[in-house]
């Protein structure tokens, strides 16, 4: 973090929550933005097909910008490539999901608007994959850890 002589604050919320597959680098969360705004950086490495579970969420868009790399998003069963200067909007109630299949980490920004979702998330999905010591994690505190945060799993 660091703040100018105007008092203004780059990256108030610098923080990384590394689950191995996949790490999260928050920069911006709503109590920075007054609930307007949450802004993280997600990588996920290389040849990932990630176990988390399709999902929407209702009451905030999130926008993915990519970066580095190439992510497959799956958005309402159909699937999406976001590379380097891609931009893709996730409408709320889309039921949708990521992986990188490529052979290169990818990189993308994602914003949360409104910011309805934080680092705390992750932090309790972390957890969630922690307790199951290597094995799949427990899918109802998974789901339960999902809807609590505004998630709602796929069927």
């Amino acid at each position: 973090m660091t703040t100018n002589a105007a008092g203004v604050t780059v990256n108030p919320s610098d923080e990384t929550i590394d689950f191995g597959p996949l790490a999260v680098r928050f920069l911006v969360t709503g109590e920075d933005s007054t609930g307007s705004l949450a802004a993280f950086e997600l990588l996920v490495r290389a040849e990932q097909r990630l176990p988390a579970p399709a999902h929407s969420h209702d009451h905030y868009e999130e926008t993915i910008y990519g970066v580095e790399g190439i992510l497959t998003w799956t958005v309402a069963g159909k699937p999406i490539d976001v590379g380097p200067g891609q931009a893709l909007c996730i409408p709320r109630g889309a039921v949708h999901r990521f992986d990188n299949m490529g052979n290169h980490d990818a990189r993308v920004l994602c914003a949360i608007t409104p910011a309805a979702i934080g680092p705390r998330y992750f932090h309790e999905m972390l957890e969630a994959l922690k307790a199951a010591a290597g094995g799949p994690p427990d899918r109802a505190r998974v789901a339960e850890i999902m809807r609590r945060h505004g998630l709602t799993p796929a069927p």
